[in-house]
């Protein structure tokens, strides 16, 4: 009889619960917009009423965690939130043994996607993969021989904080010119707010309102040929290619996969990503980039994966 596995993803502005007995299908699937006002507890609440709902009574042998920060896989314990107060040194796998009666493992949301896509997705036959998300953010984690690399204090594949232009923006993180500062929608979206010029077709799409401005819409504005959002979409994909390429000068992976809301911004999008990162690698490495077939299901496929690693190991 196959054995239940829960998956949770613990997202920064959405969560979301699946239930499989398989390895290419949920048997349900629950969603919920984060918590407001925000807080650890609210998190956790939300979450467990999702995973309890989708249990309806039924047991899991195992439990599958992403969570959106910083994590100690090895203790499946939550380090921080970047954005909610009250997850700093969380013990989240033994709460969800204390209350749902199966062992839980947890890793971060990119280290989860990337474990998803290299088991279910687009990465499968591969003997490594490093797997990147381009959207409210830019993470990165890399799988090999099935197994995440997590690194000697746990923060192995930050791809998002690569340096590719120190003359660059400044980012959130204190440096200039990371690849999150220039390829992330939220750096995108601002940066054109602040070079907007009345009558373009970005203007024309908020309707003169740069506080409407989002990633997808500086996409839209591209795809009409405005010069601004045309300008930055090519930026991002430069900034990423570019942290592609170095990226595989250091590690070699056999493939790279790239997901997120902001590799939805068009070919050109991904042309500009490809040629940037084939001119920045050695000649000599193989550079080869796939978009995620997992979507928004990475991490949650990811988690899938952990917790049967779990069982496996129990």
């Amino acid at each position: 009889m196959s054995q239940l596995i829960l998956a949770l993803d613990f997202g920064g502005t959405k969560f979301a619960a699946a239930l499989t007995d398989n390895r290419d299908s949920w048997i349900g699937k629950e969603l919920l917009p984060a918590p407001a006002p925000a807080s650890a507890q609210a998190d956790y609440a939300g979450m467990l009423a999702m995973a309890r709902k989708l249990l309806a009574g039924r047991q899991a042998a195992a439990i599958g965690v992403s969570f959106g920060g910083p994590v100690d896989a090895a203790r499946n314990t939550v380090i921080l939130s970047h954005h909610v107060q009250g997850w700093e040194q969380v013990p989240l796998g033994a709460w969800l043994q204390r209350d749902l009666g199966a062992p839980a493992a947890i890793d971060n949301d990119a280290n989860a996607g990337a474990l998803g896509e290299y088991t279910y997705g687009a990465g499968q036959n591969c003997s490594s993969v490093f797997y990147i998300t381009v959207s409210t953010g830019v993470g990165g984690g890399l799988v090999a021989d099935g197994r995440v690399w997590h690194g000697a204090d746990g923060m192995a594949g930050e791809i998002g904080h690569m340096q590719v232009d120190p003359a660059g923006p400044l980012c959130l993180c204190g440096k200039h010119g990371c690849v999150e500062r220039l390829a992330s929608g939220p750096y995108m979206a601002a940066d054109a707010r602040a070079q907007m010029t009345a009558g373009s077709a970005l203007w024309e799409l908020c309707a003169g309102d740069a506080a409407q401005i989002t990633g997808q819409l500086v996409a839209a504005a591209a795809n009409r040929g405005d010069e601004v959002a045309m300008r930055l979409i090519e930026r991002s994909a430069t900034a990423l290619g570019r942290g592609i390429g170095n990226t595989a000068n250091i590690l070699n992976p056999q493939r790279f996969v790239v997901g997120g809301g902001v590799t939805k911004a068009g070919s050109r999008w991904w042309q500009v990503l490809q040629a940037a990162a084939r001119a920045t690698a050695l000649p000599e490495i193989t550079v080869d980039i796939a978009p995620a077939q997992l979507i928004d299901d990475a991490p949650l496929w990811g988690a899938v994966a952990l917790a049967r690693a779990a069982v496996t190991s129990n």
